[in-house]
């Protein structure tokens, strides 16, 4: 599934792929996970929707929460912008509490200093590495 979503949208970069235990919902195969980076000229809300197409394309149907799923993308950041509105809050709200999006993330801009949180990603690592849990959701 991975590779179906990076064939649809031609990421720049792409971190190695992080294999974790489900969280919520335990009884379910692990996660593959990984960051990409995207080039777009799409708004933030614009490429959320573009995300959730290429969700349905692949064949996700969101059913449970923190349930088995085919492919799951989410907008974890949209450079240095902070957006919010009733469907979309960036950075991730999630982001500095996961240490799987902190790695895939560290591989690509560990400086980055992350909106809202004044911290780089590879503060935010540091910081997570014994507070954060390492598991999906």
């Amino acid at each position: 599934m991975i590779a179906g979503a990076m064939e649809r949208l031609r990421p720049r970069r792409m971190s190695g792929i992080i294999e974790t235990d489900p969280v919520g919902l335990t009884e379910q195969p692990r996660f593959l996970n990984a960051v990409a980076e995207l080039e777009t000229d799409l708004r933030a809300e614009q490429l959320l929707h573009r995300l959730l197409q290429v969700e349905r394309e692949l064949g996700r149907v969101r059913s449970q929460r923190w349930g088995p799923r085919t492919i799951d993308l989410d907008l974890l950041l949209y450079g240095d912008e902070q957006v919010t509105s009733g469907s979309l809050s960036v950075p991730h709200p999630e982001l500095h509490r996961r240490r799987f999006v902190l790695e895939g993330l560290a591989e690509l801009c560990p400086n980055h200093s992350v909106p809202g949180l004044d911290r780089t990603v590879r503060e935010l690592l540091a910081a997570c590495a014994v507070a954060c849990r390492g598991g999906a959701p």
